[in-house]
């Protein structure tokens, strides 16, 4: 087990070693250990060494210039000059929620930038202004449209915080795709199988060898066939993919450069990096802000009340279990896997960094 401030700190320094700012590296930090510490472990410092990898190959800029290149009161668009997303995002938002203070709403796409972790982190920032907060990326291209053997979109996730006066927050955090890959390789460190209707075979075929997607294979859109609605799933991700990149000049679909290794990028670009996209809304921008917030309570407690199937199983809100892991974790600290370990001592040894 380590503590969060354990964690955080070996990540910062490992940051700091490859080129960037005190104050940057302790942002990516932010919002990398914030995914351990949540439960998403798919999310944490298991992607530290990746993006390390990133930053060797020249796709990682450790001084970026980030700057809005098309403006109007309520919308922008940012160039993130390459950064890591975990630095590219929080800027972004920020910049949602101060035009969502002046105007009522904020809306804000990026491109150029790279895989900005949980977006759960993005979203939960505009919570802190009693805002509505959306987050949006697109990601490597590793799944199949609905009746397709080729990989041409991301696990794209979409993530949404809705604020109350005394329950706890709405906190929506989803991948569009039954399985994240982060689980995929949560699975291959363990050496388990995949649960079918997680991933295809190269023809198309459901498999459970979590080696599937680098085998040739894709992940599947949630739902994960035809019969449970991967449709829907796969409308899903290409609204985030054309929101995030399409609409920010970023590259989409099977152009998004890959974070994950086995995939080389693309030579014939249509767009700079990869793409996010961030909204925060002012809840009195529609109608008085503690009377949303009270039938917020209103609404988490009535469904907190849902008739169980089983009694010992009560109907969560969407954060609660990511809320509960939090309160353990920060308790008793977080389990790190031992492959997960190994790369973080090599990581350590190459940059001097002791974990």
């Amino acid at each position: 087990m380590y503590s969060y401030e354990q964690l955080h700190t070996f990540a910062k320094k490992i940051f700091i070693a490859i080129g960037h700012t005190e104050e940057l590296a302790a942002s990516a930090a932010d919002v990398l250990i914030s995914a351990d510490i949540r439960g998403v472990d798919s999310h944490g410092i298991a992607r530290l060494k990746g993006y390390v990898r990133l930053w060797e190959v020249d796709r990682i800029n450790a001084k970026p210039n980030i700057q809005i290149v098309h403006e109007t009161p309520s919308t922008a668009t940012i160039d993130a000059d390459a950064a890591l997303g975990l630095v590219a995002g929080p800027r972004a938002m920020q910049v949602a929620i101060d035009k969502a203070k002046q105007v009522g709403t904020g809306w804000v796409s990026v491109k150029n930038s790279n895989h900005y972790g949980i977006a759960g982190f993005h979203s939960m920032m505009a919570l802190e202004e009693d805002m509505i907060g959306i987050s949006l990326t697109n990601a490597s291209p590793l799944v199949a449209p609905t009746f397709g053997k080729e990989r041409m979109l991301g696990t794209n996730p979409i993530s949404v915080a809705i604020p109350t006066l005394n329950e706890t927050p709405f906190i929506a955090d989803m991948a569009t795709t039954t399985a994240a890959n982060g689980k995929l390789e949560v699975l291959q460190r363990k050496k388990e199988d995949a649960p079918l209707g997680w991933i295809q075979d190269g023809d198309g075929t459901p498999t459970s060898n979590a080696h599937g997607v680098k085998e040739g294979g894709a992940l599947l859109p949630l739902g994960g066939d035809r019969e449970h609605a991967s449709h829907k799933g796969y409308i899903l991700g290409s609204i985030v993919d054309i929101f995030s990149a399409v609409l920010s000049g970023a590259n989409y679909g099977p152009w998004v450069p890959p974070f994950v290794s086995f995939i080389d990028p693309v030579a014939d670009p249509v767009g700079e990096g990869l793409g996010h996209f961030f909204g925060a809304m002012r809840v009195d921008a529609f109608r008085p802000k503690e009377e949303f917030l009270q039938h917020m309570d209103q609404w988490v407690a009535r469904f907190r009340q849902t008739t169980p199937i089983d009694p010992n199983v009560p109907v969560q809100i969407p954060g609660d279990y990511e809320r509960g892991m939090e309160a353990e974790r920060l308790k008793n600290g977080i389990p790190v896997l031992d492959a997960v370990i190994a790369d973080l001592n090599e990581l350590g040894e190459k940059f001097g960094v002791k974990l």
